[in-house]
């Protein structure tokens, strides 16, 4: 069964006129979007202060052309990673283990088989994945996943060939495990996985939330808290950078991270941009350069579930990247997408991301790398949006804990 939810909103110039003086009417990137308050009005878990304007609580904006959100399918079992084939289908893992292929009309098609097996207890299983570059004519699909060890669990990386009757994984192999491994809980895997412009993987890995592990984000020797960059084989990429302090992994690309679980390519600049879930606030947009410390456990925006100050209670330190953007009290931002097309001229070169906790799509404007605006979409749907992709018709289609795959597009 199919249903449709439909979004006009108009900029008002009552509305505008209403507004406090100190709120700008226009920005010049992308379009010329009315700006509005804040889309966040909640109590901040904390009184930290931003390193600078801009950083948390921007100004919001509203999208102007009509647009339409189907829903293609609610049969998914916790779907968790999506992305577009080049046929227009979507090809989608499920947290207990399996694999989907979904058509654009919303059929969903038999379970894949030949996956290694995963631990989907707590936030493991099967979780985000991507094609291979030239899938076309080699057919390889490459995921990570939460795989059982000798000493516990870790994130792992595996490939395999999707078979010409899209029934099973030919050959799969795990070509990278994130060390250590560790058996003080499932939490904090990272998960997601994509390729970068010179073919080489980008994956993100969380640092397992464990008080034991949590340091291990700022070791150099350790893979997880990290973003990794690698070879379809599992090896270190070639250009790699270099840290400076002994024994540093040679597939490290940045450090610092906590629980990384969306990662996206800027489609101008050719950049990295991330998601990451913060503790009790602190939620964070990074845009991620090479051989950069983001900070996570030494610096945070955000406090213990406790209530207690996490390490010494501060939010900057010489050597130790800013976010680009944050959030308190926390949405919980997954999976994440830059929007590419032109049917909706105000979303260019926007940032979408999953929101769990939030229970929406946020769309973020960014002008010079910093966010200028705002925007909370599908929130009446209340759903916990896991990941986010554009696919090759230009529409935007998303996937969410409890099963919906939806399709965003212009009316």
């Amino acid at each position: 069964m199919k249903f449709k939810v439909h979004y006009l909103l108009l900029a008002s110039a009552m509305f505008l006129a209403n507004c406090s003086d100190d709120i700008e009417q226009s920005i010049e990137e992308p379009g010329n979007e009315a700006i509005y308050p804040p889309v966040e009005t909640g109590q901040a878990n904390t009184t930290y202060s931003p390193a600078f304007a801009g950083q948390t609580r921007v100004n919001g904006v509203k999208t102007q052309t009509p647009f339409t959100s189907t829903v293609l399918t609610s049969s998914l079992a916790s779907p968790w990673g999506i992305t577009s084939l080049p046929d227009g289908r979507l090809l989608i893992t499920q947290k207990g283990g399996t694999m989907r292929i979904v058509t654009n009309s919303g059929a969903v098609g038999n379970a894949i088989t030949g996956i290694p097996a995963v631990n989907s207890t707590g936030q493991g299983g099967l979780l985000g994945i991507c094609i291979d570059p030239q899938f076309s004519s080699n057919r390889m699909i490459y995921w990570v996943f939460s795989e059982n060890v000798a000493g516990g669990t870790q994130t792992s990386v595996a490939k395999g060939k999707l078979s010409t009757s899209e029934t099973t994984i030919e050959n799969a192999t795990v070509i990278y495990r994130a060390n250590p491994s560790s058996s003080a809980g499932n939490l904090h895997y990272g998960g997601r996985i994509l390729f970068d412009s010179t073919g080489n993987l980008l994956v993100s890995v969380g640092e397992r939330s464990d008080l034991s592990t949590r340091p291990l984000a700022q070791s150099v020797t350790a893979g997880i808290g990290k973003i990794l960059r690698i070879t379809k084989d599992g090896a270190p990429a070639p250009g790699n950078p270099t840290f400076s302090q002994s024994g540093a992994l040679p597939e490290l690309y940045s450090i610092g991270h906590r629980n990384p679980q969306g990662i996206a390519i800027h489609p101008t600049t050719g950049e990295l941009w991330q998601s990451e879930h913060g503790p009790r606030g602190g939620d964070e947009i990074n845009r991620v350069q090479p051989a950069r410390n983001y900070g996570w456990p030494t610096i945070t925006y955000g406090i213990e579930y406790s209530g207690a100050v996490i390490g010494s209670g501060i939010q900057q330190q010489s050597g130790m990247e800013q976010p680009v953007y944050y959030w308190d009290p926390v949405i919980s931002p997954s999976g994440m997408t830059f929007y590419r097309g032109n049917n909706i001229p105000e979303w260019q070169n926007c940032l979408f991301i999953g929101a769990l906790s939030g229970q929406h799509i946020v769309r973020l404007v960014i002008k010079d790398n910093k966010v200028v605006g705002e925007e909370r979409l599908l929130t009446s749907e209340m759903q916990r949006f896991r990941d986010i992709t554009q696919g090759s018709d230009g529409a935007l289609y998303a996937v969410t804990d409890a099963g919906r795959l939806y399709k965003i597009q212009k009316q």
